[in-house]
């Protein structure tokens, strides 16, 4: 059996450490923070980020870095912008033969850089997987049934990882496609927003239903530019993750867009969490990356000038709104 290690204690990394443990896996949970480690091992529950959820008492927490890079397999679950510093932080003690599984959504905010590819430019010998998918912590930690995607360019890694992380009520599937993969959960992040907006400022499920639709069609169009294919898109990484994200106030993308959408500000919102909400920074890596391919992403863009840029919702709905009519799907060449 595999030895599995889980780098990063929030709410995310604690229910897959959660999943894992209780399906009789050999799991082990890296924590930043010493007082949610000793939570972890004494009371079996994390009592700062998935408070009143007991955890499998055979999850044990580690604070020692080169302890869990001992591990066959690592999860990668800190914020996407602290993906490089983990992975160099670990790179000294970590075996060719370990496997890494990036279960953050987003890119990097600096390089515009998909995750496996900073994974790929740090440890060149090692595996890289993607686990992404519709998924809530508090469901996952009390083993409801779930279904995740696991992308991977290396068919046997995936077996690997589906036979290792696959237990009864959290199932993966496999893709070989890790860059539709990474794009489908970090974008709908973006979109999740918009439709929070849309939510707060009580326009109704119709406007929801069109922004999601059109959210779609923009990551797809980024996806299939950057060498993705779309049919990825519509699996459990994308459309599953995107209904999810998109419709709950469950989702820290979803709930800060309301939050925006009833009138609160930025600052107000940021203040009130302990976790990071990906789609801030995913806002403005996923628009430079429309423009350096091409692409034409109007939602991402009006999302991007309301958190960064202090554009008015009124004022960034009213852009929206006027762009010209087109056909809903390009039409294809004739041959």
């Amino acid at each position: 059996m595999h030895s599995i290690g889980v780098i990063g204690a929030g709410a995310w990394g604690t229910a897959l450490a959660q999943a894992f443990a209780t399906g009789g896996r050999n799991v082990l949970i890296w924590a930043r923070e010493p007082e949610v480690a000793e939570s972890i091992n004494t009371t079996h529950e994390n009592t700062v980020f998935l408070k009143g959820i007991p955890l499998d008492p055979r999850l044990k927490a580690t604070t020692n870095l080169r302890e869990i890079a001992q591990r066959d397999i690592l999860l990668l679950v800190t914020p996407a912008q602290h993906i490089r510093a983990t992975l160099s932080a670990l790179k000294p003690d970590l075996s060719d033969k370990t496997i890494l599984v990036i279960c953050a959504k987003g890119i990097e905010l600096e390089s515009g850089k998909l995750l496996s590819d900073i994974c790929k430019e740090l440890l060149p010998a090692n595996q890289v997987a993607v686990l992404t998918g519709p998924t809530f912590a508090s469901e996952v930690a009390k083993g409801l049934p779930c279904a995740v995607t696991i992308g991977t360019s290396d068919k046997n890694t995936g077996l690997i990882l589906q036979e290792a992380l696959g237990v009864k009520h959290f199932r993966p599937y496999i893709t070989d496609d890790i860059i539709g993969s990474q794009l489908g959960g970090a974008i709908k992040n973006v979109i999740a927003i918009a439709c929070g907006i849309v939510y707060g400022q009580k326009l109704g499920e119709s406007a929801r239903a069109a922004l999601l639709t059109r959210g779609v069609a923009e990551i797809s169009r980024l996806a299939e530019a950057m060498g993705a294919r779309q049919e990825t898109l519509l699996g459990l990484c994308g459309i599953g993750d995107l209904m999810l994200t998109a419709s709950s106030m469950q989702s820290r993308n979803f709930s800060l867009g309301a939050a925006l959408g009833e009138g609160q500000s930025m600052e107000e919102i940021l203040k009130q969490r302990n976790a990071v909400t990906e789609g801030v920074h995913t806002a403005q890596s996923t628009l430079a990356l429309a423009r350096k391919y091409n692409v034409e992403m109007p939602v991402t863009e009006a999302v991007y000038k309301c958190l960064h840029q202090n554009v008015s919702i009124p004022e960034a709905m009213e852009e929206l709104l006027n762009r010209p009519l087109k056909p809903e799907a390009p039409e294809k060449t004739r041959k």
